[in-house]
């Protein structure tokens, strides 16, 4: 089969259906996006270039919808090319949340598109704006986030299907555009995500870190450390751990930057957080790792006593499926994408985003109850084989895929259907039209007995008729001028002129 991808970060969200595509064979695979360093072989890399940032001289809440734009001409550009070379794909596959797909169905309008919707923006209570009372929206932001679901809107009222990974990413979408949503959920490789029984034997080194087994260790992921993950409750929650637990160290992974919430005029909040518990946190048991390779992401989480996951009411992280995986005991925060993985009590423990003390007690009933961390372990291991197998979601992704095309094609064959019969319709409806006309009446022949039929004088045509009369009064006024001219003349009596 033929594959054309679209995501401006390659691989992006198909990593794993991609290098599974390349392992199956005979399938060509051809990807759209922005340059970057990232190599699968196997993979046909075609890259597109943004002409240029949008303008800040253009309204905020249409800024999205300009880079949008762009995106979807340069993304068509080059899949023009693409067509032109002789490539035309079974599927296209995209991110809509750039905007790459809104103009593909113009240069390849036969081919379906499956798109991944990952988030419907609200400003009502109950997702992420407005969720955290820290940071309260200001009334001049409510439109501005409508307006960022312009790209969204444009993409649900396009032709093609959509797929995202969980049902509460789903229910953000608006319920007219639900049901061309298919829930895929997102699969881990077990094999290399397990848990590994001799890593608390172990000493782990990370950078300068050394944790040894007689240390209870504490993690925290996420891409960079912000609200939106939950962090500044993370660090809240650490003086009465640190405090209560002597041997406890904690290692915290994540950049400085801000992923999803709004950004800082100057430094991040790492910095912020430090700074708000001066005095109150044992710093030399507290480590900021930073980025790590996906190794020692692993290692970590496989030595990890407990690891704590917290997120606003949005996308959850793949790093929570990853640590269900390797059997984490784990806290999360009682909101809606952690409670769709988690079963509190069952699972692992749920507590409230916003009482970091709460969250404390989760952490430490984690850290003193080894009974119960044992078998929150080996439940939410259970839960992963059950609903995160990495061959069971690329099974059903290949399912997806073939019902579409085959949807697609016979949706085709309808609509050819459908216009043939218009179209037998319209001559059938001209033939009767023709046949319902009045016949002219057929001229009758006399009979003659064999002699034949009188000559019918021919009637010339208008013009000829009137250029025989023009003929015939000349003749007449010829020979009017000719007796004119033998007869005695009589001359008329000149009446006299008045004086």
């Amino acid at each position: 089969m033929k594959y054309l991808f679209i995501h401006q970060n390659f691989p992006g969200q198909y990593l794993h259906l991609v290098r599974h595509l390349v392992r199956q064979g005979g399938n060509e695979i051809v990807f759209i996006s922005e340059d970057n360093a990232n190599v699968i072989p196997g993979v046909r890399r075609v890259r597109y270039r943004v002409p240029r940032m949008a303008t800040d001289r253009a309204h905020p809440g249409v800024r999205d919808l300009d880079m949008g734009l762009m995106r979807a001409d340069a993304v068509a550009k080059a899949a023009q090319t693409l067509k032109t070379l002789g490539f035309v794909p079974d599927i296209i596959l995209g991110h809509h949340g750039w905007g790459e797909l809104l103009n593909i169905q113009d240069v390849y309008p036969n081919v379906p598109v499956l798109g991944y919707f990952e988030f419907y923006y609200h400003t009502e209570p109950g997702f992420d704006v407005d969720f955290d009372p820290e940071f309260p929206m200001a009334p001049e932001v409510i439109p501005l986030v409508r307006a960022k679901n312009t790209v969204n809107l444009l993409a649900l009222t396009n032709p093609g299907y959509g797929q995202t990974p969980t049902e509460f990413q789903k229910s953000t979408y608006p319920r007219w555009a639900q049901d061309n949503i298919t829930v895929l959920r997102e699969g881990v490789d077990l094999e290399m995500c397990r848990p590994d029984p001799k890593a608390a034997k172990k000493t782990l080194k990370v950078g300068d870190v050394r944790i040894t087994p007689k240390h209870k260790l504490v993690t925290y992921v996420a891409r960079d450390l912000e609200p939106y993950r939950g962090f500044h409750e993370f660090m809240r929650a650490l003086p009465r751990v640190l405090d209560e637990q002597p041997d406890v160290q904690v290692v915290v992974v994540g950049g400085d930057g801000v992923s999803y919430g709004a950004r800082l005029p100057s430094g991040c909040w790492r910095e912020i957080m430090l700074e708000e518990l001066k005095g109150k946190l044992d710093l030399s048991r507290i480590h900021f790792v930073g980025k790590v390779s996906y190794e020692t992401f692993r290692a970590l989480l496989q030595r990890s006593d407990a690891h704590v996951y917290l997120t606003y009411p949005f996308v959850a992280s793949w790093s929570l499926r990853e640590a269900m995986a390797m059997g984490c005991a784990l806290v999360g925060s009682a909101t809606a994408p952690v409670e769709e993985f988690i079963t509190d009590g069952e699972t692992g423990l749920l507590a409230p985003f916003t009482e970091p003390e709460r969250i404390a007690d989760a952490i430490l009933e984690l850290l003193t109850n080894k009974p119960l961390a044992k078998r929150l372990r080996a439940a939410v291991r259970q839960e992963a084989e059950r609903s995160l197998c990495m061959a069971s979601y690329l099974a059903d992704y290949e399912k997806l895929i073939a019902r579409l095309i085959k949807d697609h094609s016979t949706t085709e064959q309808v609509q050819d259907k459908q216009v043939q019969t218009k179209d037998r319709e319209k001559d059938a409806a001209v033939a009767q039209a023709s046949a319902s006309k009045p016949r002219r009446a057929r001229k009758t022949v006399a009979k003659t007995n064999g002699a034949a039929p009188p000559a019918t004088p021919v009637k010339a045509p208008a013009r000829a008729h009137v250029a025989v009369k023009k003929v015939a009064s000349a003749k007449l006024a010829a020979k009017t001028a000719v007796v004119a001219k033998s007869s005695p003349s009589v001359r008329k009596k000149r009446r006299p002129s008045a004086r």
